[in-house]
């Protein structure tokens, strides 16, 4: 039975990418079942071994302490405008941005991040068949997260084809920073997370492979020197050269600040657009995250949740479509001890991404930091963007119903 409703989850997400695909006749099979087939390998190694949890836990810690680090800077500079216990998203959440982006920068300048670039992206593109760029950024997201990783792509983000934004932006939404693990565990059982984190790849990949095909012939800028033209000026005259350490510190930084700044732009749109809705919803005596749940029950249900369960998953499902994840784990926590086991399983994997409407103008304001145009361009498939970082997180939770 468990097996069954996987593949209707599966069947479920690639039914809708299909109606909603770009290009019908330019889809290639051959690669989402590719992946899918990766998927299940990686479910059964993940859900029966100790060493995936282990490795990206240790990876999830580390980055963690990146974070910790950036707040000397930021204590030292904004310390006095937060009250004592109190939180503020600006401030701890998006300022890290300026150290993160200066971290980037120290390993562009030496070279570092071109080498991991050019071989990771050709591993993971002999598995996936989707592009060296496309492979590389669902690999880095899920390390760096959003909208960090859009700054070891910022030289090449003005040229990229619309195709290729939606790929990498669905990635974007779909995956969640190593970062984020530690706080997520204290919500969800981590052999959860860890797996989710790697099924989430793949599952962005599977989806956007369908809803956005097209041959990728990486011939957008060369792959190997992806970030590497970050550190160097040119002009008519003079042949590329490499600015000082210094001055790409200073340049970095203030990439960084500037995306923290578009990112809380966008987000005080989005979300004050969200409870704009929610109000006109109760005014007519309606409770608008109630009634997305009871449309996500059918849902629910069809990839694996019981019908008895399948409500109340529907409206954790949907607090996470019109909020954010962080907001329905704490919902989940609270009703975690009446579900199932199985149950339990497929909502923690399914809330272990970003994608919600909240991200979108997260992306959109990332990329627009770097090119109005191309942010506009994500803004006009924003929609779509958001329907297929839902697919992967359908995919994502119909397959970890294998071994529930």
């Amino acid at each position: 039975m468990s097996i069954l409703f996987s593949i209707t989850g599966i069947l479920f997400a690639l039914i809708l990418s299909f109606i909603f695909s770009y290009d019908r006749k330019a889809i290639n099979f051959k690669k989402p079942l590719t992946m899918l087939v990766i998927q299940v390998i990686i479910v059964l190694f993940m859900m029966n071994t100790t060493i995936g949890l282990t490795t990206l836990t240790t990876l999830g810690s580390f980055f963690e302490s990146l974070l910790d680090i950036s707040k000397a800077g930021i204590d030292f500079v904004f310390g006095g405008l937060q009250n004592k216990g109190a939180s503020t998203f600006f401030i701890t959440v998006l300022l890290p941005l300026v150290f993160i982006s200066v971290l980037i920068g120290v390993l562009n300048y030496f070279k570092i991040l071109p080498f991991m670039i050019k071989y990771i992206g050709i591993i993971i593109n002999k598995l996936t068949g989707m592009g060296r760029l496309e492979s590389y950024f669902a690999i880095s997201t899920s390390m760096l997260g959003q909208p960090e990783v859009y700054l070891t792509i910022k030289e090449m983000i003005p040229k990229l084809s619309k195709a290729k934004l939606y790929t990498i932006t669905t990635s974007g939404m779909s995956a969640v920073s190593m970062a984020m693990l530690g706080s997520y565990m204290q919500m969800l059982e981590p052999k959860f997370v860890v797996t989710a984190v790697m099924l989430n790849i793949f599952s962005a990949l599977i989806i956007a492979s369908v809803i956005n095909p097209y041959k990728s012939d990486d011939k957008d800028v060369e792959i190997s020197n992806l970030t590497a033209n970050s550190n160097v000026h040119e002009n008519n005259t003079t042949k590329p050269k490499k600015v000082p350490f210094f001055q790409m510190i200073g340049d970095s930084a203030t990439d960084g600040f500037k995306i923290a700044v578009s990112v809380a732009i966008m987000l005080l749109a989005f979300i004050s657009l969200m409870e704009a809705i929610t109000v006109l919803f109760n005014l007519v005596g309606l409770d608008f995250r109630q009634l997305i749940g009871f449309i996500f029950a059918p849902i629910a249900f069809i990839i694996g949740i019981p019908w008895h369960e399948a409500v109340q998953a529907g409206s954790i499902m949907a607090t996470k479509l019109i909020t954010n994840e962080f907001v329905a784990m704490l919902d989940f926590q609270k009703l975690a001890d009446t579900l199932s086991h199985r149950t339990q399983g497929i909502i923690s994997v399914y809330l272990v991404s970003f994608a919600n409407f909240g991200t979108v103008g997260i992306i959109v304001g990332s990329i627009k930091g770097f090119s109005t145009e191309q942010g506009n361009k994500v803004a006009s498939f924003a929609m779509r963007l958001l329907l297929g970082s839902t697919l992967a997180s359908i995919i994502s939770a119909s397959m970890i119903g294998l071994v529930l």
